[in-house]
C-alpha cells in the first residue's frame, strides 16, 4: 500500500464514526501563519513511526472546505520550504490532491526519517517533537534517548539495563529458576548452561568474560526492580481506596519483582480486593470482575506501555464503584477497533515473551476474551480512554440496566456487535437481550439500545432487504 492509499484509510478512520485526531494525521481547513508551529508538526511526523501527513480542506467540525489552486500551491510551497530549511536535516515531502466523499483534499506526506531525532534547526535535541494522541508535543529526555537508540537499530528490550558484570551477578539479579519454570524445562546443572539459555531468549548478552542484562531480562525476571536504575519507574502499583474517590487510601502495594516473576501474585492480589465473601452453608468469594478480564487488561498494560514516557507508572486503582488500569502511552490502534484489529505493539519482543510464558493470549485475542468474560457476567462495558500520554481502562461492577447510563448501554451494545462479528454472527434483538440479561417482554428496551447505538454511528443494518424489525440484524460500522 502506498502512502496515498493509506491516506484515505487514515482519514476515514479519523473522521468516523466520531471525528478524532490521530497521531499519523493532522487535518486542517488551511495553513496557519505560524511557521514555528508548522515546523514542529513536520518535525513530529519525521520522528513518528511510519511518518505522517497533513490533510487540508477540512474544518474543525469535520466538514469539508474545498481549497483553491492558489491555496494549494501556497500550502505546498510553504511546507516544502519549512521541511528543507527549518529542521536539523533537510526533509523531502510529497503531496497529492485526492478525492474523499466527493471533496478534494490536499494531503502532504512527511516520511519518517531514518536518523532520529529530527529537531529544530540551530538548536539542540531538546527541541525535538513527537506525535502523541493526535497532538504535537516536545519530546522528553527519555524519549530522545530511546529514539536515538532505536534509530541505531536497538529497541527497548535489547538495550542494556546493567552491563559489565560477572556470571554470578547475572544469576543473583535475575530469577532464573522462574524462567525455567515458565519455559517448562529442567534447571541445567551448570552455570554456563543457564546463561546460554537466558541469552537465547534475549535476556542477557556477553562479551568475552563480561555479561550484560538486557531490559527484557530485567523487566521480566528482576528479583528486585530497584537493582536497575532505569526501570525503577516501571514498577506496577496497586492502590485500594475507600469509597469512590482517592481521598482515603486503604492500602498500596508497589511491585518489586519483574513482570514474569510477579504476574500471578499481582493478579491474585487484585482479585483479593475485588471479591466479597458470601456467608452461607459454604463460604465462597464472589468476584466483582472476571479474573480473565483483569488478567488480560493488566497484561496489555504491561506489554503495550510506552517506555519512552517517564513519570507514569502502571497503576491499578480499586474503588468501590470501578477499577482503573493506567499505563504510559496512548494506544496505537483506534480505541473503537481494539476488538477486531490485531494489536500494534510498541514492544514486540516483550509481547512475544509474555505470550511465550502464557501471560498473554495470541495476538489480537486478549481484549476479545476480556470483553467476552465481562458480557458473561452482564457487567457494563469497560471504558477505554485514549489520553495524551497514557491509556486508561475502567471496569465497572454489576449494574441493573436502569442504573446504566445511555453511553454505557451504547458501548456495551457496540462491543457486543464487534464480538459477534468476530465469530461470524450478526447482532439482533435477541442477542442484545441476552447481553443485558433481559427477558422476552423487554424487547422494546433492547430495540431502544440498538437504535441509540445506530444513531451514534457505531453499528449498521446488515440485512437491508428485511422489512420486519423483528428480523433485522446489525454489524459494526467499519464493515
Amino acid at each position: 500500500m502506498n502512502w496515498k492509499e493509506k491516506a484515505i484509510e487514515i482519514l476515514k478512520e479519523s473522521l468516523t464514526p466520531i471525528p478524532h485526531e490521530l497521531s499519523e494525521l493532522d487535518w486542517k481547513s488551511g495553513l496557519s501563519p505560524k511557521t514555528e508551529r508548522l515546523a514542529q508538526h513536520v518535525c513530529a511526523f519525521c520522528n513518528h513511526q511510519g511518518g505522517g501527513m497533513f490533510a487540508f480542506g477540512i474544518n474543525d467540525n469535520a466538514t469539508f472546505a474545498p481549497l483553491t489552486k492558489e491555496q494549494i500551491d501556497d500550502i505546498v510551497k510553504r511546507l516544502g520550504n519549512i521541511a528543507h530549511n527549518n529542521l536539523s536535516s533537510s526533509v523531502d515531502i510529497d503531496h497529492a490532491v485526492l478525492e474523499y466523499q466527493g471533496s478534494p483534499i490536499l494531503f502532504v506526506y512527511v516520511p519518517e526519517q531514518r536518523e532520529k531525532p529530527i529537531y529544530m534547526r540551530g538548536r539542540e535535541y531538546k527541541d525535538a517533537f513527537c506525535r502523541c494522541s493526535g497532538q504535537t508535543i516536545r519530546m522528553s529526555p527519555l524519549q530522545i534517548r530511546n529514539i536515538i537508540a532505536t534509530s541505531q537499530g536497538l529497541n527497548f528490550e535489547e538495550r542494556i539495563a546493567k552491563g559489565g558484570i560477572g556470571k554470578n551477578e547475572v544469576l543473583s539479579l535475575l530469577n532464573y529458576r522462574k524462567f525455567f519454570e515458565l519455559i517448562d524445562k529442567d534447571l541445567p546443572s551448570s552455570l554456563d548452561s543457564i546463561l546460554v539459555r537466558l541469552k537465547e531468549y534475549g535476556l542477557c548478552t556477553n562479551s568475552d568474560n563480561l555479561w550484560n542484562i538486557t531490559n527484557a531480562g530485567a523487566i521480566l525476571f528482576a528479583n528486585n526492580m530497584n537493582d536497575f536504575s532505569e526501570l525503577t519507574k516501571r514498577k506496577v502499583i496497586v492502590r485500594k481506596y475507600i469509597g469512590t474517590n482517592n481521598r482515603e487510601q486503604l492500602t498500596e502495594q508497589i511491585g518489586q519483582y519483574g513482570y514474569a516473576v510477579g504476574f500471578e501474585g499481582l493478579i491474585d492480589f487484585i482479585m483479593n480486593y475485588v471479591s466479597t465473601e458470601a456467608i452461607s452453608v459454604k463460604r465462597e468469594a464472589i468476584v466483582q470482575y472476571p479474573r480473565i478480564a483483569i488478567r488480560e487488561f493488566v497484561a496489555n498494560a504491561l506489554v503495550h506501555q510506552d517506555f519512552g514516557i517517564s513519570g507514569i507508572n502502571i497503576t491499578i486503582e480499586i474503588f468501590s464503584n470501578r477499577l482503573v488500569i493506567t499505563n504510559p502511552g496512548a494506544p496505537l490502534n483506534d480505541i473503537n477497533r481494539l476488538i477486531d484489529l490485531p494489536p500494534n505493539s510498541r514492544n514486540e519482543k516483550l509481547a512475544e515473551l509474555m505470550y511465550l510464558f502464557r501471560f498473554c493470549e495470541r495476538r489480537g485475542s486478549g481484549v476479545d476474551r476480556a470483553i467476552a468474560a465481562i458480557e458473561e457476567m452482564h457487567l457494563p462495558a469497560p471504558r477505554i480512554a485514549k489520553e495524551e500520554t497514557c491509556t486508561r481502562v475502567t471496569l465497572f461492577p454489576h449494574k441493573e440496566i436502569g442504573d446504566m447510563t445511555k453511553d454505557e448501554k451504547i458501548q456495551a451494545c457496540y462491543q457486543h456487535a464487534c464480538l459477534l462479528n468476530e465469530d461470524g454472527i450478526s447482532m439482533n434483538n435477541q442477542s442484545v437481550r441476552e447481553r443485558f440479561n433481559l427477558n422476552k417482554t423487554q424487547s422494546s428496551v433492547a430495540s431502544r439500545i440498538i437504535a441509540d447505538t445506530q444513531e451514534a454511528g457505531l453499528i449498521k443494518v446488515s440485512n437491508t432487504g428485511i422489512t420486519s424489525k423483528k428480523y433485522v440484524t446489525y454489524v459494526p460500522y467499519y464493515l
